[in-house]
């Protein structure tokens, strides 16, 4: 079993899925299903956390360039939201550890930032000066 987890993924998958149903435990390839559950875990993670960038970025340029805001920023604030919204509804624990890499996230988008609209990284504060809570609202942006 655990040469069809190197050679067909999706064949693995489907066999070890077969033999959960019928508790065929000894069978299972019990490795590589733990790093798997494990790594579904870390998958989600990351996803919020990039998407929790992606909003920072975009809070960011809204702020310190009004006159180059666009609906394009808006539905990516909205977009980015509403993501992080969905896998909360899935995984409310992501909450807790999101709250925990908003200083990392605020870094990584105003490097982004700093890339992406010429604007020197140093106009941006060393700390987020958004809550998690502002960022996550539905209607808020930050003035200028």
């Amino acid at each position: 079993m655990s040469s069809a987890y190197s050679t067909d993924f999706d064949i693995w998958t489907d066999q070890t899925a077969q033999l959960l149903r019928e508790g065929r435990w000894t069978e299972i390839d019990t490795e590589h299903l733990i790093e798997e559950v494990e790594d579904l875990g870390k998958r989600d993670r990351r996803a919020v956390v990039s998407q929790l960038i992606r909003l920072i970025l975009h809070l960011l340029k809204w702020q310190h360039q009004p006159e180059r805001r666009s609906d394009s920023w808006l539905d990516s604030i909205t977009d980015a939201r509403v993501q992080i919204e969905l896998a909360f509804e899935d995984s409310p624990s992501l909450k807790n550890d999101l709250s925990e890499q908003v200083d990392t996230c605020y870094r990584r988008a105003c490097r982004q930032a700093d890339q992406q609209t010429g604007l020197d990284v140093s106009i941006f504060p060393a700390a987020c000066p958004y809550e998690l809570s502002q960022c996550l609202a539905g209607d808020w942006l930050p003035s200028e």
